[in-house]
């Protein structure tokens, strides 16, 4: 039912400079597996073995990542070096990666816009792999959420609760609850000041989004620095038809700050290197 699974990757990590200068962030190692591998076996997991990549400048790396090194592998082959390898090699051969290029940054809308070339006309999850989400001994946060999918088949966004100061970081919504970790989406607004936020859950980087997302993305109008926002896509959705947000179960780092990198290394290594 889901097969696809949207990446946008063309961002320019400028807080993570000068490290990001010559490297995609989404290649920075947590401990020794970059950030966008662990989104794409969390998409693995959730059976969306197609891996649709919006790249930019700069980010041949993130190709040729997902792609065999016959150099390197003959230099280890036979050496313990060579069982390094495994888990990159096990998602190379479930998946099949297409790329295509974002030639502007224009906010994340305009990035899944990008994508539609890649996705068709078909429901598809997307990552947002510097933000890393890690459910020990239970399902992925993608797959918990493609389960929901299959019972209100519309779009769902995961959702947590963030301190009331840090709102402005994020798109928040608000509206009526159907369990104890769902909620039926009934406003949104895009890092919002703090006397003006609906609430404090706050959309972090996992979606399951209905091919009607691009028409809305399309006609929606771009806000402040000329950048298209996903969140004004999906409040028109909420306002047409249906979105639910998701208090999923797990862990979530920011990786994209150094404070939510380093948490995450050391969380990783704690939990799944020892």
């Amino acid at each position: 039912m889901l097969k696809k699974c949207l990446f946008p990757a063309a961002g320019y990590g400028t807080r993570f400079l000068p490290a990001t200068k010559s490297m995609p962030k989404e290649m920075m190692p947590i401990v020794s597996k970059p950030l966008i591998e662990y989104g794409v076996e969390e998409a693995l997991q959730a059976g969306m073995s197609d891996i649709c990549i919006v790249t930019g400048r700069g980010k041949r790396s993130l190709e040729d990542h997902f792609d065999v090194n016959y150099e390197l592998e003959h230099q280890i082959s036979g050496t313990d070096k060579e069982n390094l390898l495994s888990d990159i090699r096990s998602v190379i051969d479930q998946c099949s990666f297409s790329y295509t290029r974002q030639r502007e940054m224009k906010g994340l809308g305009h990035a899944v816009l990008t994508g539609q070339t890649l996705i068709g006309d078909q429901p598809f999850g997307m990552v947002l792999a510097d933000d890393l989400c890690i459910n020990l001994g239970g399902p992925g946060v993608l797959a918990q959420m493609a389960q929901l999918y299959k019972q209100f088949r519309c779009s769902i966004v995961a959702v947590q609760e963030v301190p009331e100061d840090e709102v402005h970081k994020y798109g928040v919504i608000s509206g009526q609850y159907i369990s104890e970790d769902l909620i039926r989406v009934e406003n949104m607004v895009e890092k919002p000041a703090k006397e003006d936020a609906p609430s404090n859950l706050a959309i972090i980087g996992r979606y399951i989004l209905t091919p009607d997302i691009f028409d809305l993305i399309h006609d929606t109008q771009p806000g402040k620095g000329g950048e298209i926002q996903i969140t004004d896509a999906l409040m028109a959705q909420a306002q047409r038809g249906c979105v639910m947000a998701y208090k999923f179960k797990g862990e979530r780092f920011d990786c994209g700050s150094i404070e939510g990198f380093i948490e995450a290394t050391n969380y990783c290594y704690d939990n799944l290197y020892t």
